[in-house]
Parts: C-alpha cells; structure tokens; sequence
C-alpha cells in the first residue's frame, strides 16, 4: 500500500464521519424540556385578545419566568410545557422596572425539568449566546448570535419603563420571543429576553435585542441580587 492509498483511505473516512453537533444544537437540547409557550388572554368573552410569547421554568413546583408585558393585566394566563401539555398559570411576581413576571402553574408534568440559571456577570461582548422562543407563534424557534453590548438602556414600547443594564445581543428575536431565555453554550440561562430594537413602527428584528440579565432576576424569583 502506498502513501497515496493510506491518505485516500484517511480522507474517505473522514469524509464519512458525521459532523460535530454545533454548540446552538447541543444548548437547545439541554434547554428544551425546561421552555414553555405563555400565553395571555384579556377581555370579555366574544371580545378576547391574547399576546403569545415565552418562558422558562425555574423550579420544580412550576415555577415560570417570563416578561411581563407578556402577561400585562391579563384575566387568563396558559402555559403549555415541552411535552405538550397545558396549564392555567397565575402571576405571582410582577416586577415593572424589570419587565418581569414570575408564574405558577396549577398543574405540571411529572417530569418538569427546571432550567439551570448561570451568572451574567461573566459575559463578555462576543460571547455566545442562542434565544429560544416562539415568534409569531412558531414555538421551538431556536438563534444563534452573540453578546454585542452590556449594561445598555432602553426604553420598552410595550411598556414605557425604562430598563436599565441589559444585554444587547445579535441572535434574531421577534414578538413571541418574549420572556424566553437567552442561553449560553452550556444551555444555562444568563438573561430573559424583553425588547428588539427597532427604530420604525415594525416590531420586527433588524440586528439588536435586549435581555434582562439572569443576575438581575434575583429579586423576582426570591433570591436577593447578585
């Protein structure tokens, strides 16, 4: 056998050898079990209204974290879990200067995986990051990007408040996307998404979103700030 075989050989096997998964893919398994579709229903029969958008379970009770303009001063609220089952959920926590909410879900799978929270104070412009939601209402929506900003201010549309000391980030997010977790390569939650940039009257993405850094819920979910 000459060299020529040995390396024709080599190549054909790794021609053949499947891809590495990529680190989105990887993170998006390990996130999945724990990201629920919210949505909030408003008005009276026959006169109904509902935003759609995301959240994240938290803890094993049903605990959920999610925006809360998604929530608003909704009269309803239904989060549906990973495996397709749904739940009447309450708002328990509501925190405007962050655009919080936490929810409860009255009824949860028996195999309800909470999320792992991981610290953004590690986060450097550059970093990594992948959103997972469910714009325009298509659920399991998963993007790639990275941290393209920290500490920046933005003043929410859906809500007037001013948010202070958020994560700017370049993954594509839409309505729908928010209250969904913006996660790191390990599939750890380092911020809740809560705004898109844009300087039109479209709400549609044009390169910059907003999270509200995971070091920032501690307050909402029970836990002093970090």
């Amino acid at each position: 056998m000459t060299q020529r075989d040995i390396d024709n050989a080599v190549a054909k096997s790794l021609a053949a050898a499947p891809a590495p998964p990529s680190n989105a893919s990887v993170a998006y398994e390990i996130i999945r079990p724990s990201v629920v579709a919210v949505e909030a229903t408003t008005g009276s029969k026959g006169s109904e209204s509902s935003s759609l958008g995301t959240g994240v379970v938290i803890a094993e009770t049903g605990l959920i974290l999610t925006a809360l303009h998604v929530v608003g001063a909704a009269e309803h609220v239904t989060v549906v879990f990973f495996d397709g089952s749904q739940s009447d959920a309450l708002v328990m926590v509501r925190q405007p200067d962050r655009d919080l909410a936490v929810l409860s879900a009255m009824t949860i799978p028996d195999d309800l995986k909470p999320a792992t929270l991981a610290s953004s104070a590690s986060l450097r412009v550059g970093d990594e990051v992948i959103a997972v939601g469910n714009p325009f209402g298509v659920v399991d929506t998963v993007t790639d990007g990275i941290v393209s900003g920290l500490a920046r201010a933005y003043t929410s549309r859906e809500t007037g408040v001013t948010l202070k000391n958020l994560v700017q980030f370049d993954a594509a997010v839409n309505p729908g996307n928010s209250g969904g977790p913006l996660i790191n390569r390990a599939g750890e939650v380092v911020g809740i998404v809560v705004s898109l940039l844009n300087p039109t009257s479209e709400d549609v993405f044009i390169g910059i979103g907003f999270a509200v850094p995971i070091d920032d819920t501690g307050s909402a979910i029970g836990f002093p700030p970090v």
